[in-house]
């Protein structure tokens, strides 16, 4: 017997899952910081045993939209409900509700099993920990609740076993192998968008999106050649620094990274072009894969 299913993760900006995600795969296909709005797509991750394969499932932090970017990122949040054979709610301790009412009525009215994990416990006590399960219980009574530390990967065999448990009968989705469904490009992308979130205070990261124009790799070397789009020359300017000292440690963070990833040496070429309004545009979101239709 083979099973297989979509798990897909949804919760509040920063309450750990893109860290649940990598700790599951073992990959860190999901890029972290401490920022709200890291994740932007949703970025499927394939775990695979001799029996099952699991289709997880990483979404943008729950928010209430202010432009049409973040429009298409919460429709990826709502497409999470409409496919996933279990929904997993993630919450941090302290925590007492979701940034949107109405998926919180959706998670309650779902016919398929629902687990709450309760994040963070690592910054807790026993007794804080007891009385949030209560409150949670309270809150989303058909929900299993496991307590859980993501970045001390605590319990997190046992998120993984119960998955595996509740998974449905079903042949494989994708080849045994394969360990994501988004091409290399777009993990260059996130690499490089990760290094801007890390680098650049303020409004900068949220309006850059990147593109890669080349990736052409041979036996030993990878050359890529990406473009960091800006709305505004001002945040032109802003990217490159002075004498083009911060871009180029944007460049040597992300090479490191890259090279770390795909296991060989990357040749990386930045640069920076505007791209005016770009958030606000159903076309240009389109081309950076955000709107579907």
């Amino acid at each position: 017997m083979h099973k297989a299913g979509f798990v897909n993760i949804i919760g509040n900006p920063n309450v750990g899952k893109s860290t649940l995600m990598n700790a599951l795969v073992g990959e860190n296909l999901s890029i972290i910081t401490s920022k709200a709005q890291t994740t932007r797509h949703r970025i499927l991750g394939i775990i695979n045993g001799d029996d099952f394969q699991i289709l997880l499932s990483d979404t943008p932090g729950i928010i209430k939209p202010a432009y049409q970017l973040q429009e298409s990122m919460m429709d990826f949040v709502r497409s999470a409900f409409e496919d996933a054979d279990i929904l997993v709610y993630m919450v941090e301790i302290g925590e007492t509700a979701l940034k949107d009412e109405s998926f919180m009525k959706r998670i309650n009215n779902l016919k398929i099993p629902v687990l709450l994990l309760l994040n963070k416990i690592d910054r807790s006590d026993q007794a804080k920990v007891e009385s949030q399960v209560e409150y949670w219980k309270g809150q989303v009574p058909n929900a299993e609740i496991i307590p859980i530390s993501a970045t001390e990967a605590f319990n997190i065999d046992i998120v993984l076993n119960r998955i595996i448990e509740l998974l449905p009968e079903s042949p494989p989705f994708f080849p045994k192998d394969q360990l994501t469904d988004k091409p290399e490009r777009f993990f260059v992308n996130e690499i490089i968008r990760e290094k801007i979130l890390l680098n650049y205070k303020k409004e900068i990261p949220y309006a850059v999106e990147i593109e890669t124009e080349s990736f052409e790799e041979s036996e030993k070397l990878i050359r890529i050649r990406s473009v960091i789009m800006v709305e505004r020359e001002t945040q032109k300017g802003i990217i490159i620094g002075h004498k083009g000292k911060a871009l180029k440690t944007v460049g040597v963070q992300a090479r490191k990274d890259l090279e770390a990833f795909f296991g060989k040496q990357v040749f990386l070429e930045l640069f920076v072009k505007v791209n005016k309004n770009w958030r606000s545009s159903a076309k240009q979101l389109r081309r950076f894969g955000y709107n579907k239709s």
